[in-house]
């Protein structure tokens, strides 16, 4: 996979329904999943499909007439990167700027206690 993590919005999507599934996903799945959320022209989900696996974030199988998508990088870790990369954006890197910036947002209380406890817990 390249260095650049960071995907466009549609992108993503496509990306987030992947990983919702077992892999490896075919694109009548996909499609089934969009189809309820928001109307995508096929076209446009090809489109996608072929910029991720170009991009190195998915593999494709052909089986017969069907395309199957396997992800190559775990939502986990994308997570993780985009995170780090945001972090380091707009925070220069900086944790407590960043939790400053969530309390003024308007954290509630039981979120900063869940946050206390799992880091407590040693589960952050």
């Amino acid at each position: 996979m390249k260095d650049s993590y960071s995907l466009p919005d549609g992108e993503l999507e496509i990306m987030q329904i992947i990983w919702q599934f077992e892999p490896p996903v075919s694109r009548s799945v996909i499609e089934g999943v969009l189809s309820k959320q928001k109307h995508l022209a096929p076209s446009t989900i090809l489109t996608f499909l072929t910029r991720l696996c170009e991009r190195g974030f998915l593999r494709v199988e052909r089986h017969g007439r069907m395309n199957l998508y396997t992800p190559l990088i775990s939502q986990k870790d994308y997570l993780a990167k985009e995170s780090r990369r945001l972090l380091n954006r707009l925070f220069g890197g900086s944790l407590s700027a960043f939790a400053v910036s969530l309390c003024d947002g308007g954290v509630s209380k039981e979120e900063i206690d869940m946050l206390r406890k799992m880091l407590e817990e040693g589960r952050l």
